[in-house]
Order: C-alpha cells, then structure tokens, then sequence
C-alpha cells in the first residue's frame, strides 16, 4: 500500500490512542467509592510562590479504603496543603494533626453515583468524538493522497476498522469504570 496512507494510519491509530489514554486520566479522578491518592492529583498548593502539584510536596497515600493521607517533606507546608485541598472543591474536609493532612474520603449516595456514572459517561462520549474526529481528519487526508480509488477505498475501510476498535476499547474502559462506581 502507499507509503503516504500507511503514515496517515499511524497518527490516525495514534490520535485515537491518545484519546483513549486521555479518557483513562480523566476516569482516574472520578471518585469510585474507595479512596485513591489521584483523587487530589489536580491539587496545586502555593509552594514558595509557585503553583507546584501535590504530588511534589508531599507524599500522597491511601492507608485504607476511606482515608488518604498527605504528608509533606516540609512541616510549615500543612496548611497550604489544606488550603489547596479546599480551594480545588473536591468535596473534602482536610484535617491535620500538626504532622500530616488527613481526608476522610465519605461513602458515597446512591444520587452522587449516578451522577459520577453520569460524568464517566461524558467522558466517554468525549473520547469517542475524539475518536471520530480522528477518523474524519484520516479520511481527508487518504482523499488527497494520490492513488486509484481502490486502494483509497481500501485505506477508509482501515480507517474505520480502527475507529470501530477504538470505540469498542472505550465502551469497554467504561462498562468497568460505571461498575466500579456503583458497586457498593
């Protein structure tokens, strides 16, 4: 096949797996009942006048199910940490016992699930536009390109066989995404 429809089958099959790697990082912040230490990933806390992530001010972990615990590498740290957690409105009350902050992540209602399953299924439906998109630009593309129709008609078909691929792994990435949330 034409050397010039193989490269546009690469980034196609790229865009779409950056699509689905972007649909896993966002499902990784919607809360499944069990806490997670990426669920303060998208806190930046002023460290020394710079927006900094949490991450890399203290260590971040989730000794059981309900708890995360946040302890920094620098004591005088604990209240912009605090501060941070509250001002990103996560929906949790940071507390602190002077050596580290301590969130006690709260059951989830069965109203709040449905609306995570809600926003999981948003995301998804942005990972499959992205997908699609993906496909439409490949398919521009493979019309410009110089060759018989046959082997145009030959390149679409693969086009759409990824994007089918692709939309399958996301519908799948959310079926499990969805019974993690609802699974009390």
């Amino acid at each position: 096949m034409n050397e010039e429809i193989n490269i546009i089958l690469e980034t196609t099959s790229e865009a779409m797996q950056e699509a689905l790697q972007h649909l896993d990082k966002a499902l990784a912040n919607i809360r499944a009942g069990k806490a997670s230490p990426q669920m303060v990933s998208s806190v930046m806390v002023d460290y020394y006048g710079a927006q900094t992530p949490l991450s890399q001010v203290a260590n971040v972990s989730a000794p059981d199910s309900r708890t995360i615990s946040i302890q920094p590498w620098e004591k005088k740290m604990i209240q912009p940490i605090e501060k941070a957690i509250q001002i990103a409105n996560l929906g949790f009350n940071p507390m602190n016992n002077g050596e580290m902050v301590i969130i006690t992540v709260p059951p989830l209602t069965e109203e709040r699930r449905r609306e995570l399953v809600k926003q999981a299924k948003g995301e998804g439906e942005d990972a499959k536009i992205s997908v699609r998109n993906a496909r439409q630009d490949a398919n521009k593309e493979i019309k410009k390109v110089e060759a018989s129709d046959d082997v145009k008609k030959e390149a679409e078909e693969r086009v759409q066989k990824l994007t089918d691929k692709y939309i399958k792994k996301v519908e799948e990435v959310l079926a499990v995404k969805e019974a993690e949330i609802l699974k009390v």
